[in-house]
C-alpha cells in the first residue's frame, strides 16, 4: 500500500533476521562470530517477486554495509541495544509509521520523525573532548 501511495519505501533488514527465514551454514568468520544466513539478498528477491506479481514498477537498490561498519567484535551491550532497536523498528513498521526512526532518549525507546533530526543545524562532534573519548574507550575504538 505504501508503494501505491507514496511511490517508495525503504527497507532496513538486520544482520541475522534471516536465521529465522533460511538456514545459515554455520561457519564463522576470522573473528569469530556465526557467519550469517544473507537474508537480504533472500529479501531483495521476494519483494521484486512480489512487486512483479502485482505488476508494480519497481527498482530494488540493495547495500550491504556488512563489515563496513563493525570495527570489533559486540559486547553484550551492543547485542542488547541493537536487538531492542530492531524490535522497536519493526513495531513502528507493523503499526504503519514511516518517516520515522528509532532512538533512545533519557533511558526510554522512543519514536523520532527523520525530519525533526535532519532539519537541525549541524552540530558537531569534538574529537579531543570527553565526550568523545569516553565513546571511544566505552567501545574500545582505537584513538589514531
Amino acid at each position: 500500500e505504501l508503494m501505491r501511495q507514496k511511490k517508495h519505501c525503504v527497507i532496513v533488514v538486520a544482520e541475522g533476521c534471516g536465521d529465522t527465514l533460511i538456514k545459515s551454514s554455520g561457519e564463522v568468520d576470522a573473528g569469530g562470530n556465526k557467519v550469517l544466513a544473507d537474508a537480504g539478498l533472500w529479501l531483495k528477491g521476494a519483494i521484486a517477486k512480489k512487486m512483479k506479481e502485482l505488476e508494480i514498477p519497481h527498482t530494488i537498490k540493495y547495500i550491504d554495509p556488512t563489515y563496513m561498519i563493525r570495527s570489533i567484535p559486540a559486547n553484550a551491550f551492543d547485542s542488547q541495544y541493537c536487538s531492542a532497536l530492531a524490535q522497536n523498528a519493526v513495531h513502528a513498521a507493523l503499526a504503519g509509521f514511516s518517516g520515522i526512526t528509532v532512538g533512545k532518549v533519557h533511558e526510554r525507546y522512543v519514536y523520532l520523525p527523520i525530519h525533526a533530526i535532519t532539519m537541525q543545524k549541524g552540530r558537531r562532534v569534538d574529537v579531543r573532548g570527553r565526550w568523545f573519548m569516553r565513546m571511544l574507550e566505552t567501545t574500545r575504538q582505537p584513538d589514531f
